[in-house]
């Protein structure tokens, strides 16, 4: 913390703040993209697949920079955090990055051949689902916490101890949820019959987020005495009644934004809204742990004067990537065409 003429500026707490945001803006761009890629096994039709993957072929791998920027600033602001959870979650990850390697290199194939653009289009949706599904694994079995030795500052825990019914079931809700995000997505991007599917599947999908929603929400503070603390003990539970109004509240938005047929960008902004309030929700689980309930982030905090001088170039660089991230989609903005691109 540095404290100047009584103002005090606590370097591991924005350090914190920018991982979680990095974290964050990966998920809501790079959720529609992989929802996308998994929407690709209910629409059959060549030229449908065509629009859904141009609607994000101007974008979809700039995505990955906010998980390249999450992911080192961990290993650079957090050391001791990358040291024990890394281990934990070793196959999650590791599992998680071929898949979206294999998922790029689907992507740029399947328009160079026509013989084998069917095999390319499993690899697509394959490697979407899998990237997806192992993301959610890998946060449930932080959630869940994780064995460290404290003494030795190292893991403890089995190769296999990220594996449990949790964690299986956050797989499977952000496989849904992304689902939802990519239908919204082309709701916004398309016209059409291709749009009229997507905004009829939206409805399920976005049923089904809702309970995987709550669902999760109820599990979490079972899993530490730390979550329940946070959230169910004494006045805590007006935050949670708080949060949870506030999922509804947007579920509501959302919903009645898909019956009307002239709105086609307020569905997505709601999705994308109820990614953020869950995340919310989980960075007030969590804090002040990056290793839950073990390691506070002052604990695992890498030593002020390398805080410092990462965080400049943080400060440089993050609003650099914003702007042309932000200039790229809105040079891309507006509806696909199937024939010319878009306009």
């Amino acid at each position: 913390m540095i404290i100047a003429e009584g103002v005090s500026f606590d370097l591991t707490l924005a350090w914190a703040f920018v991982i979680a945001f990095s974290v964050l803006v990966y998920v809501i761009l790079d959720g529609f993209d992989l929802g996308l890629g998994i929407l690709f096994a209910v629409e059959r039709d060549g030229r449908d697949r065509d629009v859904m993957m141009n609607s994000v072929a101007p974008v979809w791998d700039g995505n990955e920079t906010w998980l390249v920027l999450g992911g080192g600033g961990l290993f650079a602001a957090f050391p001791l955090a990358y040291a024990l959870i890394l281990p934990a979650l070793y196959v999650p990850i590791i599992a998680m990055l071929l898949a979206l390697i294999f998922r790029g290199v689907a992507f740029e194939f399947r328009w160079r051949t026509q013989r084998w653009r069917q095999v390319w289009d499993f690899a697509f949706i394959g490697g979407s689902c899998l990237a997806t599904f192992f993301q959610g694994i890998a946060l449930g079995g932080l959630l869940q916490g994780i064995d460290i030795d404290k003494a030795a500052r190292s893991y403890s825990g089995g190769w296999w101890d990220w594996l449990t019914p949790f964690s299986v079931t956050v797989g499977v809700a952000l496989i849904i949820g992304y689902m939802l995000l990519g239908a919204t997505w082309l709701v916004m991007k398309t016209a059409g019959p291709l749009q009229a599917r997507m905004r009829k599947r939206a409805w399920p999908l976005g049923v089904a987020t809702l309970a995987f929603i709550g669902a999760i929400s109820l599990w979490t503070p079972f899993l530490q005495d730390g979550y329940y603390s946070r959230w169910i003990r004494g006045w805590n539970i007006l935050l949670a009644i708080a949060v949870a109004g506030s999922v509804l509240a947007l579920a509501f938005g959302m919903f009645r934004t898909l019956r009307l047929r002239e709105s086609d960008y307020w569905p997505f902004i709601f999705s994308l809204s109820l990614f953020i309030i869950s995340f919310v929700g989980l960075g007030i689980s969590m804090y002040p742990y990056i290793v839950p309930v073990e390691v506070t982030i002052w604990e695992a905090a890498a030593p002020e004067n390398s805080q410092m001088f990462m965080l400049v170039g943080a400060l440089v660089l993050v609003p650099i990537i914003l702007a042309y991230t932000a200039y790229s989609y809105w040079v891309f903005r507006g509806k696909v065409d199937p024939d010319e691109g878009y306009h």
